[in-house]
């Protein structure tokens, strides 16, 4: 296992502690769990799309939450009253569990269930007030002020 030294970083970045804690996270991708195979997908500059096969699942049998910086999907199938004898079992019906981290400002926009893919819509929604923006000099020195941002 190969293990990386971040010590460079914090000498020039700050506040990227979770930058750090989401790297430690990634060098434990064995315990991510790898069913229900899924696609991430870049739709366009700030929109995402999440494609999770959940094949022989329900809409009532599947649940999407959102907290702080973690999107968690959850699948519960309820127990079956009869015992089926199969000859061959090559569907997966088993629950799971999944969650994905969030960058900043990244929000669920929403989901669809078709044809045994569901869908999650994801964009990234920067507030104003933390775009970038020109800031004059006052010629005293002692008056800072924003100028507004010419539309684009």
């Amino acid at each position: 296992m190969r293990t990386y030294d971040f010590s460079p970083l914090y000498r020039s970045a700050i506040g990227f502690d979770r930058l750090a804690q989401l790297f430690d996270d990634a060098q434990r991708a064995d315990t991510q769990p790898s069913y229900p195979p899924y696609n991430i997908e870049l739709v366009s500059e700030d929109k995402y799309r999440i494609t999770m096969a959940v094949a022989g699942f329900d809409r009532s049998e599947i649940e999407i939450e959102t907290e702080r910086d973690t999107l968690k999907i959850t699948g519960r199938k309820p127990r079956e009253e009869a015992p089926r004898n199969f000859l061959h079992r090559g569907i997966a019906s088993r629950n799971f569990e999944h969650s994905f981290q969030l960058a900043d400002h990244v929000r669920v926009v929403g989901a669809k269930l078709d044809n045994g893919l569901l869908n999650i819509e994801l964009a990234r929604e920067i507030p104003e007030v933390l775009k970038p923006r020109k800031i004059a000099i006052d010629a005293a020195g002692d008056n800072v002020q924003a100028l507004e941002r010419k539309a684009a």
